[in-house]
């Protein structure tokens, strides 16, 4: 669960594994994944990085890096 902030300075606790997209129109908008849309005072940046710390947190972040690595290095060795 990532913490950001409402346009009206309230609290909002997500849930990143949702987030289908961020959008920065100016404003921050973030889609979840059921189509909930919420605007928040977070720029785009500091979204994106609450949501690698998570993954990091709950051991998400590099399983993918990891495969695209592995994925390179076959490449390489073709």
């Amino acid at each position: 669960m990532i913490t950001l902030t409402t346009l009206r300075e309230a609290p909002l606790v997500l849930n990143a594994i949702l987030i289908e997209a961020v959008r920065s129109t100016p404003d921050t908008t973030i889609q979840l994944v059921g189509g909930q849309t919420y605007v928040v005072k977070e720029t785009l940046e500091e979204v994106k990085a609450a949501t690698i710390d998570f993954y990091r947190q709950v051991g998400l972040m590099g399983l993918n890096s990891a495969r695209r690595l592995e994925d390179g290095r076959r490449k390489e060795e073709e």
